[in-house]
C-alpha cells in the first residue's frame, strides 16, 4: 500500500513539474516582429496565435470553393417538314427555312444549350423529297437549325428509317456537317456506345434517346446498333455507361405515347418511373404531336435517398404541316440547373415556357412561320402587327389559355 501512495505522489510531482515547465517555456518564448525596436517591442502569446479556434478559422477560410453554376436549356419538339414546308422554302437554287424561326429566335438564343427532335431524314436531292409517310426533307434544314442556335438533335424516332439504313447514315453525316451533335441512331457499335455529353458552365449533362419502334421498317439485322430501341435492358446498360462519365444530370429523351392524345398513358408513366429510378433526371416525351403534362417531382431511390426529376410527356410540334387539331401549338420549354460550388451537388431549378404557334399565312410564299403566342398577341392588340387576321387572333387567345390551364404551376415567359 505504501509502495502504491509514493507511486501515486511521484506521478503528480512530475505532472507539476511539466507543467511549470511548459507554463516557463511559453512566458519566455513571445515573439518580436521583425521591424520592432528595443524601444517597441510588441509581445503576442504564441499559444493564443496557435489555438485550435483559431487554426480551425484559417482552414475554413484557405478551403477550395467553386462559385454556383448555372445553365439554361432550351427544349423544342417535333422538327417535321411536310411538302407544304419545303415547297415554301423553295429558292431559286436551293431551299431555306430560316424565315420560320424569325419570331423566336431570340427564345433560343438566350439558352445556354438547345436541343429539338428531328422526325425527318436527310437522304440527299438524288433520292428524291418526299412526304409523309416517308420523310426525306431538304438537307439545308440542318444547317438553318444549327444558325438558329440548335446544338442538339435527337434522331430516335418512327422515322429515322424512312429511308433506309442509308438514309439514317447520310442524315448522321449532314447534321455532322452542320455541327449539330446527335443522338438516338448510330452508324456503328462504336457510336453506339459512346454516350453523348455536354459540359457547360462545369455543369456535366448527359444525353440518351429511344424510340418505341421505326413504322415497321426493318432495322437491318447486320446493324442492329442503327437505333436505339425502347428497351429496357439497352436503356439500362445505355444509363450504365452516361454514369460512368460521372454527369451531373442525364437527360433522356424518349419518343412514346399515343399520337394526337393530350394526357399521358400508363405506358409512359410506368417508363419514366423506371428512367427516375435507374438514374436519369430528365425525360423529354415526343411523337404524340400535341402537347401533354409536364411535371417536377421528387423521386424516392431503392437506398432511400431523394432526388428532384421532371418529366414532359410530350412537346408536341415544333414545325410542321400538319393541321389536325392541336397539332400546331407546342411551347419552347425552359430547363434552369443550378449546381452549388461548395457541394458539388446539382439540382433541377426553375421551369418556364413560351407558347408557340405554326402560323400559316395567306401570302403566296413564305407562308409558314412559328410565332411566340404572347408576344403575338401583343403586337395584335397594340396594332403593331396587322398580318394576324381576327380570326387567327381569336385561335391564339384560345390557344394560350389552354395550354395555361395545362401547364398551370408553371412560370409562362
Amino acid at each position: 500500500m505504501k509502495k502504491k501512495i509514493l507511486l501515486f505522489t511521484f506521478i503528480v510531482l512530475l505532472l507539476v513539474i511539466i507543467f511549470l515547465g511548459y507554463s516557463y517555456f511559453i512566458k519566455n518564448n513571445q515573439s518580436i516582429p521583425i521591424n520592432s525596436t528595443s524601444e517597441n517591442i510588441v509581445f503576442t502569446d504564441v499559444f493564443e496565435e496557435t489555438s485550435l479556434e483559431n487554426s480551425l478559422n484559417k482552414i475554413v477560410v484557405e478551403l477550395p470553393t467553386k462559385e454556383d453554376s448555372h445553365v439554361k436549356i432550351a427544349v423544342i419538339g417535333d422538327i417535321m417538314c411536310h411538302n407544304s414546308q419545303y415547297i415554301d422554302a423553295k429558292t431559286e437554287n436551293s431551299y431555306d427555312f430560316s424565315y420560320v424561326f424569325d419570331d423566336i429566335r431570340d427564345k433560343i438564343s438566350s439558352a445556354d444549350i438547345a436541343i429539338g427532335n428531328l422526325e425527318t431524314t436527310f437522304a440527299g436531292a438524288a433520292r428524291g423529297y418526299s412526304n409523309y409517310p416517308q420523310f426525306n426533307t431538304p438537307e439545308q434544314l440542318a444547317r438553318n437549325l444549327k444558325d438558329f442556335g440548335i446544338d442538339i438533335l435527337t434522331t430516335a424516332n418512327n422515322h429515322c428509317m424512312d429511308t433506309g439504313y442509308s438514309g439514317l447514315e447520310s442524315t448522321l453525316n449532314y447534321l455532322d456537317e452542320a455541327g449539330i451533335s446527335h443522338v438516338g441512331t448510330n452508324r456503328s457499335y462504336e457510336e453506339q456506345n459512346t454516350i453523348l455529353i455536354q459540359e457547360i458552365n462545369d455543369i456535366k449533362i448527359a444525353f440518351l434517346s429511344f424510340t418505341y419502334g421505326t413504322n415497321s421498317i426493318s432495322i437491318p439485322l447486320d446493324k442492329p446498333y442503327a437505333v436505339n430501341l425502347i428497351d429496357e435492358e439497352l436503356i439500362k446498360s445505355q444509363i450504365e455507361l452516361a454514369k460512368a462519365q460521372k454527369p451531373d444530370i442525364i437527360c433522356a429523351s424518349m419518343h412514346w405515347g399515343i399520337e394526337y392524345e393530350t394526357q399521358q398513358n400508363a405506358t409512359q408513366e410506368n417508363l419514366a418511373n423506371f428512367l427516375f429510378e435507374n438514374g436519369v433526371d430528365i425525360i423529354l416525351g415526343s411523337h404524340p404531336h400535341v402537347l401533354q403534362p409536364m411535371e417536377k417531382r421528387s423521386v424516392v431511390l431503392e437506398n432511400g435517398d431523394t432526388k428532384d426529376c421532371f418529366v414532359i410527356y410530350s412537346l408536341g410540334n415544333f414545325m410542321s404541316g400538319q393541321t389536325k387539331k392541336n397539332t400546331r401549338t407546342s411551347i419552347i420549354l425552359n430547363i434552369e440547373l443550378d449546381k452549388d460550388g461548395y457541394t458539388g451537388k446539382t439540382t433541377i431549378g426553375n421551369i418556364s415556357y413560351t407558347p408557340i404557334y405554326t402560323y400559316k399565312s395567306a401570302s403566296t410564299i413564305k407562308k409558314y412561320k412559328v410565332l411566340d403566342i404572347p408576344k403575338a398577341i401583343f403586337n395584335y392588340e397594340s396594332g403593331i402587327d396587322t398580318s394576324i387576321v381576327q380570326n387567327n387572333y381569336t385561335i391564339l387567345k384560345n390557344e394560350i389559355e389552354r395550354v395555361s390551364k395545362m401547364y398551370e404551376g408553371f412560370e409562362m415567359n
